[in-house]
């Protein structure tokens, strides 16, 4: 079944005006409406936003000695 989306306003007097669609003369159609909501308005990023959010997220920890004692370990 093949579906069809069309964005229209229905009039004050409640008429719905669809586009020219040949295909759908004559034949029973079940309609859906669904309100549209208007977007909310996006806030622009910054990039302190970012750093404030994520500063002390990943720390500047010492692996070396964790990698070697691994490998170590591993490859013994």
């Amino acid at each position: 079944m093949k579906a069809y989306k069309f964005d229209t306003k229905i009039s004050e007097n409640g008429a719905i005006l669809l586009p020219l669609n040949p295909n759908l003369y004559n034949k029973e159609v079940e309609i859906i409406i669904v309100p549209k909501t208007k977007p909310e308005k996006t806030r622009i990023h910054k990039a302190s936003d970012f750093v404030n959010k994520w500063a002390g997220f990943l720390t500047n920890s010492e692996t070396d000695n964790s990698k070697f004692n691994y490998l170590s370990e591993k490859y013994r």
